[in-house]
């Protein structure tokens, strides 16, 4: 059998001299500020300017900590399918951790006192450096994957709604840096719903695939009939080198949370918790009011230009508001700007919006790519009625609907609705995106909350409305 190529090199190597230059960078720039701009004015400098040389020596010392730090923390490995704001909060964290043993190094350094200053904003300038340095490879990694260099051969394994989902997205998205080979089914046939993609044999061939073709991984997506044989599969797949990632199925969701308890001896399986702790409820609403009165401030001069656009646009009210479900199943009236003609439901009745919706006014339509319309939602946010983060709000039409068909589907009500979420930032929204698949990442969230994935879905959501789709 011929050697595997070898790849996934360049991209870690350059990771790490990114950073190794922007922490060096960090520790010169903080010198600067504090002794040399205008800082040193408000904070005189009473023990005179230390050498510079000092603080390079240091820096020695300091990146070899950091970097050790980052690679626990898996930071020296190809992206792939790690966004930036995966990377952004992982360095926060770890810079300042890092910090931490550097400021404890120095403590105990007698034959020269590092400034604390200098320490403080080393912390802030080490952040946007290193950040500065990780966005620009991760750009440089995805144009090198679309060029075609250090690809990774990937193979199907099952027909579901995921893998058919999966065999769609590799070949439009190439920054991913996956070369798609083909997919395996149950009887070996090829399946009409997995598209043109190329159909490899059973899954019974895959082991034997994996070594013809040096496959590097294996996306196990089964439906029902096909689940059965995943576990002869993983077997026989032993002492093959291939990363093999499977889709979660339905039992392994409902027992994400699964904990055990013994109460006066008797142990008790725990099957579901509360979705926010009392402090998390504080944590999240506070947060909540603070990021939507400074986006309000901000972008309040806009509201009349947009409230005039709307008017001369389109007959009409230039707010729409709606009922919708929110937390607990409670009614709620949404606040969006008019996108669509007032006599838009009058024949069709409550339907979902559509991707060049008819309904739409044109000016309706820019303001849906760039998700303007969802703008006056931060009034909700303000009274309550939503969060800036969680499962998108539904009318009652559709919950009555959705829970009757959709497993576990109010269990999205366990948190306020938001104005983005989990689901919208991975592609599922509007009508074309299934209902089901919602779901589950909608119950992700509410069983995974933290402030920190709020952040990160935010983030996501402003890279979706500048670069992505937009909203429907």
């Amino acid at each position: 059998m011929p050697e595997k190529k070898k790849n996934d090199f360049l991209i870690p190597l350059l990771t790490v001299l990114v950073d190794i230059v922007a922490i060096e960078i960090s520790f010169l720039l903080s010198y600067w500020l504090r002794f040399h701009s205008v800082i040193a004015e408000y904070i005189p400098i009473t023990l005179g300017i230390p050498p510079l040389m000092a603080y390079v020596e240091g820096s020695l010392i300091v990146i070899p900590i950091w970097l050790l730090l980052f690679h626990s923390r898996h930071l020296y490995q190809p992206r792939r399918v790690i966004s930036f704001s995966d990377e952004f909060f992982a360095i926060i964290r770890l810079v300042m951790i890092g910090l931490i043993v550097v400021m404890a190094v120095a403590f105990f350094y007698r034959e020269f006192s590092y400034s604390r200053i200098v320490f403080g904003i080393l912390g802030l300038s080490s952040i946007i450096c290193i950040s500065i340095g990780r966005f620009s490879i991760l750009k440089f990694e995805q144009w090198w994957y679309c060029k075609g260099h250090d690809l990774k051969q990937v193979i199907i394994v099952g027909t579901s709604s995921a893998a058919q989902k999966i065999i769609r997205s590799i070949p439009q998205n190439k920054i991913l840096g996956f070369e798609l080979i083909g997919y395996c089914t149950y009887s070996g046939t090829p399946e009409p719903l997995m598209g043109e993609a190329r159909c490899l044999g059973s899954i019974s061939t895959v082991p034997e695939l994996v070594k013809k073709q040096h496959i590097d991984i294996a996306f196990i997506a089964p439906n029902e009939t096909e689940r059965l044989l995943v576990h002869n599969l993983i077997l026989d797949c032993q002492g093959l080198n291939t990363e093999m990632m499977m889709v979660p199925d339905v039992v392994e969701l409902l027992t994400s949370q699964v904990n055990v308890r013994h109460i006066e001896g008797i142990p008790f399986l725990g099957i579901k918790s509360p979705s926010l702790s009392t402090w998390n409820v504080i944590i999240k609403r506070s947060f909540d009011l603070m990021f939507s009165l400074i986006v309000l401030l901000i972008i309040s001069p806009f509201f009349l230009i947009i409230a005039i656009l709307v008017k001369l646009n389109s007959i009409g009210p230039v707010f729409y508001l709606q009922e919708r479900i929110g937390l607990d199943g409670k009614v709620f009236r949404v606040i969006k700007f008019r996108s669509m003609r007032l006599d838009a439901e009058n024949t069709t009745g409550p339907i979902w919006s559509q991707k060049n919706d008819p309904r739409a006014t044109s000016f309706g339509r820019f303001m849906r790519r760039f998700s303007i319309d969802e703008l006056p939602q931060l009034i909700n946010v303000i009274k309550g009625d939503m969060s800036v983060v969680g499962p998108r709000p539904e009318r009652p039409h559709f919950v009555e609907q959705f829970k009757r068909e959709v497993p576990r589907y109010l269990e999205r009500h366990r948190v306020k609705t938001g104005m983005t979420g989990w689901a919208q930032v991975n592609g599922l929204r509007g009508s074309d995106a299934s209902i089901t698949e919602r779901t589950k990442y909608d119950i992700y969230y509410v069983e995974n909350w933290s402030l920190v994935f709020d952040l990160k879905i935010i983030l996501k959501t402003l890279h979706t409305v500048l670069f992505g789709e937009g909203a429907h």
